[in-house]
Formats: C-alpha cells, structure tokens, sequence
C-alpha cells in the first residue's frame, strides 16, 4: 500500500476557506475509485510553523497513485482550487501496511 500525505497553506485561512477547501478534497471520495483512503482534517494548533490543512490518502499501488494524480477529477477540479487558494503546499508518499 502507498500512503500520500498532502499539507496545505492557505493563502487566506478564514473560516469559510478552511471549510471549502476540505471539502473540496472529500469529494474525490466519491468521484476518484481508486482511493482506498481518504480524510482530510484541519489543524487544530494554529502555531506559525503549521500548515492548515493536511489530506491522507492511501492507495493499493505506486501504480494506482499516479493514475490518480492524472484522473480527471483530481488534476481538472481539485489540483486548479487547491493552486488558487494555498500559498504553499508539501507532500510526502511513502511505502505502508
């Protein structure tokens, strides 16, 4: 199994935005099969060093990861809101149980 793990910063953390945007990224759940995990959740510190939200997604293979980051959905709806609503966003994707 693969686990991608996704922070995100928003540009304009406000309420409203938070809300939009982690409901944007649950909504692959019913648009992308290839998920076998997804949730999405944000912080609750708020530190400098934080980022706001944060998306963990698990997939069967290396394989299904990257037909993911190319489905229609991810790369022509998500990818397009989360570049225009974060000033910073880092990844992880590693090999898991």
């Amino acid at each position: 199994m693969i686990t991608h793990i996704v922070l995100f910063k928003l540009a304009e953390p406000s309420v409203e935005n938070l809300a939009a945007t982690r409901a944007k990224l649950l909504s692959m759940d019913k648009e992308i099969a290839l998920l076998r995990h997804l949730e999405a959740g944000t912080d609750v510190i708020r530190s400098e060093r934080s980022y706001d939200i944060a998306l963990v997604t698990k997939f069967d293979s290396l394989e299904d990861l990257q037909a993911y980051q190319i489905h229609p959905y991810h790369a022509g709806v998500v990818v397009p809101h989360m570049k225009s609503v974060c000033s910073s966003i880092v990844a992880v994707d590693y090999q898991s149980e």
